[in-house]
């Protein structure tokens, strides 16, 4: 009885516990923990389903070498991806660490489950097989769903796009590293190693590059924000591009039509701003209790937007970022 819970322990704490790391490390701290556990619970379900099907289908290729090392990463991999698909495109996902963390916790629902599927199958008590695949096998796959999540997310902000074209490197990245994983071109407990100090390593060293461009991105934000805001709640706009611009495209509204489009923008500078400093709060160590009149915001930015129209939301596009980034931050507050 103690060797099967040592074997348990080796094949699924080391998943969990380098979760917790990425966790710990991330300094926004954005991923809720119930966004965390549904992850893991989704992998589970996915391996689940997957496993499930290898069992009805009889001539399910599964125990040939050709489908381990070239079918089973591309099927594991997609269906692991959807769910990391659906949170960029949705913009749920803010930073390249929130993508990393959701996709690692996918993946390591995947492998929990897949190595309660083999433990109860194998009947393997072996202590080393077990710590390869806690230690490997577990790790590359919730290391390689990060890596989707990891460059998904990088495409995604570079080319300020959701098209399903932006996630394609990141799966072939993570389809090519679980297939050359299968091949087991080394001895498995190298190969574990290998893994041990590859992925990590990479995730952790995108992990410092989005907390960069995070911080970059919140500075020059703030500032733009706020300075935009002053002028817009001073009345010094009118001296600016912007009151040029809005003088311009006066013949084409109504006169308060004119007023509820600067009182979008100035709502809208707001809860940019609010979102910003909440970010900033999180990064030192502070917590912010929720604003309550945060949804009363959004509910007059909702009755402007039926005021202005499309064509006015339109004319205000030059002033309102609009990246995904952007409008995650407005998708946080709301929520």
């Amino acid at each position: 009885m103690q060797s099967i819970l040592v074997n348990v322990a080796a094949a699924m704490i080391p998943v969990l516990l380098f979760l917790g790391v990425l966790v710990f490390i991330d300094s926004y701290k954005l991923v809720k923990l119930r966004s965390i556990l549904f992850s893991i619970a989704l992998g589970c379900l996915i391996a689940a389903l997957l496993f499930a099907a290898i069992e009805l289908i009889p001539a399910f290729p599964s125990g040939s070498t050709i489908y381990k090392r070239y079918g089973a990463p591309i099927i594991e991999e997609s269906l692991k991806a959807l769910f990391l698909i659906y949170l960029i495109r949705s913009r749920r996902v803010g930073f390249m660490v929130d993508a990393a963390i959701q996709g690692f916790a996918v993946g390591a629902g995947f492998a929990l489950f897949e190595n309660i599927y083999y433990l109860e199958s194998l009947n393997e008590t072996h202590l080393l097989l077990w710590i390869v695949r806690g230690f490997g096998t577990a790790v590359m796959h919730g290391g390689t769903t990060a890596i989707v999540g990891i460059v998904s997310k990088s495409f995604s902000d570079v080319k300020d796009s959701t098209a399903f074209v932006v996630f394609v490197p990141g799966l072939l990245a993570a389809i090519f590293i679980h297939s050359l994983f299968n091949h087991v071109i080394l001895p498995p407990v190298t190969l574990t190693i290998v893994v041990l100090l590859s992925l990590p390593v990479l995730i952790l060293g995108a992990f410092a590059r989005s907390e960069r461009t995070t911080r970059q991105w919140l500075g020059v934000g703030f500032d733009n924000d706020a300075e935009l805001l002053t002028m817009v709640t001073t009345g010094g706009i009118a001296k600016t591009r912007i009151g040029r611009y809005l003088d311009s495209i006066q013949s084409n509204f109504r006169g308060e039509v004119v007023a509820d489009m600067l009182c979008y923008l100035r709502i809208y500078l707001e809860l940019a701003i609010q979102a910003k400093g909440i970010l900033m709060m999180r990064e030192s160590g502070f917590h912010v209790d929720p604003d309550p009149m945060v949804q009363a915001k959004f509910d007059e930015m909702t009755y402007l937007q039926k005021s202005i129209g499309k064509t006015g939301l339109l004319a205000l596009s030059p002033f309102l970022r609009t990246s995904d980034r952007d409008l995650w931050q407005m998708h946080m507050l709301e929520n």
